[in-house]
């Protein structure tokens, strides 16, 4: 079973139906109870970085996610959930995001003939090798709705970058923790492949737990 974590921010419906669509058990929740006996857990999200924050720890969500991360269990942030996987954001100056990975999220430049928010299909490039993109092609197209963007610290989690006026990490991967800047539950076939894959990780993080 896999946790969609419900913190009112949006896009939560299209999510479970993508995970259903693949034949898995989903389910909306912000019991900490359901969160921490899921196989995999998914952090969906759209809005803004500091309403997500205070919505995160008005529900006490916050030491759930921690405990997720820290028990390895596959662990997937959409959109909205990469960026406050990591430090801070433009969006929110002096608000915390969840710390969990070090970077900061900026502001798309504002550049002739680009309209923000960045909303459309751009092509992926793999700078480094990442278990969401496994039998997926280099160009492969996604669907992306933003208005901020990711800068990583460490170059090294950075699975998939696109260009919109900027080189934006729109993928990481480090342990059992995923994100993505672009919406995988809307990206058609390429996304429910991603998607399937985050699947087969978390039923292989299953079986090795059992064992």
């Amino acid at each position: 079973m896999i946790a969609v974590i419900d913190y009112d921010a949006g896009n939560i419906k299209s999510v479970e139906k993508a995970l259903l669509s693949l034949g898995q058990s989903a389910v909306i929740t912000r019991e900490p109870e359901d969160i921490l006996k899921a196989d995999g857990v998914v952090l969906p999200g759209v809005g803004a970085f500091g309403d997500a924050m205070e919505k995160l720890h008005a529900y006490g969500l916050v030491p759930v996610i921690r405990r997720c991360v820290e028990q390895n269990k596959p662990f997937l942030g959409i959109c909205l959930g990469l960026q406050i996987l990591f430090e801070s954001s433009e969006e929110s100056p002096g608000v915390k995001g969840l710390e969990i990975l070090k970077g900061r999220v900026v502001r798309l430049p504002e550049e002739a003939g680009l309209k923000i928010p960045h909303i459309g299909w751009n092509d992926l490039r793999f700078p480094n090798q990442g278990r969401l993109f496994r039998g997926i092609p280099e160009g492969a197209y996604v669907y992306f709705v933003h208005s901020y963007y990711l800068i990583a610290e460490d170059a090294g989690i950075v699975t998939a970058t696109t260009e919109y006026g900027a080189d934006i990490h729109a993928s990481v991967e480090k342990g059992n923790v995923f994100a993505c800047q672009f919406h995988p539950e809307k990206s058609s076939e390429i996304g429910l492949r991603i998607l399937r894959n985050f699947v087969g990780i978390t039923e292989e993080h299953k079986c090795t737990q059992s064992e």
